[in-house]
């Protein structure tokens, strides 16, 4: 079945979305750890403190609320910090522009950025997303398995609901690593950082014909909670650390409640205070 939004049509009453990195697949700390943070120092050449730069670059991206922080964003706070506490980073402002004003973080967009404007930041930043690419495509294609219990959780998903991946990862990588683990014969559309924001891609998915009350987010991180309310959808957080049992609790439980239509109230209270928790 093809996955292309331009082929995508609704089957059913519910929708349910899944975040990718992090939240389906345990590849999120692995690119953090050696790909996204190593790139960075290498880029801007700052071994004499790689590890608490490090350290904190996995802090940022992986265990706070910035979890799940794009990467041109989590690039432009890391290096501020950097500016701040270690190294003067050059153009960190253009970059820091750049963020707040562009339309698209992706490689595309900066690449059009630079050539309206010669910054020497802009340009380190595209150099460091492509070696990051790169790095993560070298990867040993063992390691970013979906996380225990996805399957079944996605299986009992498809029952009832048509499931849309809706992830900022680049599209090439989260085709390659869906259909090497097989878990894309679960999905009905794969929606990637090319498509926009992710409140952007849940906004078009719902105008398919979904009432709101009977679409679910699942992520892990806060852009997906807020991708999830500014559509007015339900959440379902996937724990950091604690990821496989959150796929049981969807499976047994979340998912039960939005078909059943009592997902809302104390229930969805409840897991947005034990997600906020996890992540303090």
């Amino acid at each position: 079945m093809d996955k292309t939004w331009e082929q995508f049509r609704r089957k059913k009453e519910f929708l349910v979305c899944v975040d990718s990195d992090g939240c389906a697949m345990n590849s999120m700390d692995v690119k953090h750890i050696r790909c996204f943070g190593p790139c960075m120092v290498e880029e801007w050449g700052l071994d004499r403190w790689k590890a608490p730069i490090l350290e904190r670059w996995n802090e940022i991206n992986l265990y706070r609320m910035t979890r799940g922080i794009n990467r041109f964003k989590g690039l432009a706070k890391a290096l501020r910090e950097i500016d701040a506490k270690y190294e003067k980073i050059e153009g960190i402002g253009d970059l820091e522009r750049w963020v707040e004003q562009t339309r698209e973080l992706s490689n595309t967009a900066l690449s059009g950025a630079i050539q309206e404007r010669n910054s020497i930041c802009l340009k380190k930043a595209l150099s460091w997303s492509e070696k990051v690419n790169k790095r993560i495509h070298d990867l040993p294609s063992e390691l970013g398995r979906p996380f225990e219990g996805v399957k079944e959780a996605l299986c009992r998903a498809r029952d009832i609901a048509d499931v849309a991946v809706v992830s900022s990862a680049n599209p090439q990588a989260l085709d390659e690593e869906w259909n090497r683990y097989g878990v894309m014969e679960y999905v009905d559309v794969l929606l990637a950082q090319d498509m926009g924001s992710k409140t952007h891609c849940i906004k078009e998915l719902l105008k398919k014909g979904y009432e709101s009350s009977h679409a679910l987010m699942i992520g892990d991180a806060l852009g997906d909670y807020e991708a999830a309310e500014k559509n007015g959808i339900f959440f379902y957080p996937i724990l950091v650390r604690n990821e496989e049992h959150s796929w049981e609790e969807c499976r047994k439980t979340a998912l039960n409640r939005l078909y059943q239509e009592n997902y809302g109230g104390n229930y969805q209270d409840q897991v947005l205070k034990e997600f906020r928790k996890n992540l303090e």
